[in-house]
Formats: C-alpha cells, structure tokens, sequence
C-alpha cells in the first residue's frame, strides 16, 4: 500500500507540475471538478444525465484547457520540452484525448442509421428520449476509455500503474477542487501563470538547454 499511494502521489504531482501552469486551466479544471461531482451524484439517479454533464460540461472545460490556454513552449521549471511531456504522460496525453474526443463526437451517428443502436435500445419516441440515449452511449465509452487505458498500462508498464492511474482519474475531481479553488481568484487578478510551478516560457529554449545538455 505505501508503494501505491506513493505512485498515486507522484502521478498527481507530475500532472500538475507538468500541465496546469495557466491560471485559465486551473480555474476550467475547477469549475470540471464541480461538474464532475454533479455527475458523480446523479449516477446513482439518472446514469444518462450523468454522463451527458460529464462529457458536455466537465470533459469540454477540462479539456479546453489543455488545448487551448496551457503553454506548449519549453517549461523551464521542470527542464522538459512539451514534447518529452507528451511522450511521459501516463493517461491520455494530447495526441490520445484527440483520438478519444473524436470519437465521442462520433459515437451517436449509428442511431441516425440504427435506430436501436444494433439493438441496445428501443426506437426513440422523442427528442428527450434521443438525447438519453445519446447519454448512455456517452457513458459506456467513458467507462470503456478508462478500462481500455487501464489496460494498455498493465500491458507498457505494470498492473500497479494502471490501478494508480485508474484512482487518480476517479479522484481527480476531489483533489482538483483542492489545488485550483483559488486559480479563479488568482486569475482576476491579472495572474496568467501559476508562479509556484510556472516560471518563464521561450519557445526557443529548448535548442538552447540541448545546446549545453
């Protein structure tokens, strides 16, 4: 047990230092916790509103984040390119969230052919009733890209990694809302930026810091 909270411990720090240096991030990833505990809660009430909040609200803010606001040049903190990030990154780095989010945006096209969704459901009767069950399919792949990820790094790493990874992912909500209950604050504040973790960026460094590796 204290080698796997030990890794758990490290996954968690390697993830924030590595990728949450935009104050804009830290503040989607808190808002996406919040959303996620929303659908944490409604899963024991109403599974397809549950997963239509997790993928419509939670993963779209946590997600943007990562794209669109964390800085992608060389982190002089932890002296690593993001390229190296991405090649270290224990679950869905960029390239596999791309995969992953495309085919979420995908996965309803069967029921405008198959209506029954090769079976799984009866004929939508209404517009609500279409939507849920969009939000079932929603749900299944979810639960199928943690499994399938879990998996893959019993396969490239070992089963102990793939456990640790798969807790930190469930937890993530919990522990998101600890780290960046404050980024928002920090952001109206004109803090880009977290100057605990993020230091200066230079698209350029990176040649300069192989230059004298």
């Amino acid at each position: 047990m204290a080698g796997f909270r030990e890794t758990l411990r490290v996954q968690r720090w390697d993830d924030h230092r590595y990728y949450h240096h935009s104050r804009i991030n830290q503040s989607l990833h808190f808002v996406s916790a919040l959303s996620f505990l929303f659908s944490y809660a409604m899963m024991f009430k109403d599974p397809a509103v549950s997963a239509l909040a997790a993928w419509l609200v939670a993963m779209t803010t946590r997600q943007t984040g990562h794209f669109f606001f964390e800085p992608k040049g060389y982190d002089h903190v932890n002296q690593a390119s993001h390229e190296y990030k991405e090649e270290i990154k224990v679950g869905y780095n960029l390239q596999r969230k791309i995969v992953l989010l495309t085919i979420w945006a995908l996965s309803p096209l069967p029921l405008f052919f198959n209506s029954t969704f090769f079976g799984l459901f009866s004929p939508a009767g209404s517009k609500t009733e279409f939507v849920r069950q969009v939000g079932m399919i929603w749900l299944g792949l979810g639960v199928g890209g943690v499994l399938f990820r879990v998996v893959q790094l019993f396969v490239i790493k070992d089963v102990q990694t793939g456990l640790v990874w798969a807790t930190k992912i469930l937890t993530d909500p919990f522990h998101d809302i600890k780290l960046y209950h404050k980024a928002p604050v920090a952001l109206l504040r004109g803090e880009l930026i977290d100057p605990a973790i993020g230091g200066e960026w230079d698209e350029d460094a990176a040649d300069a810091a192989l230059r004298t590796s």
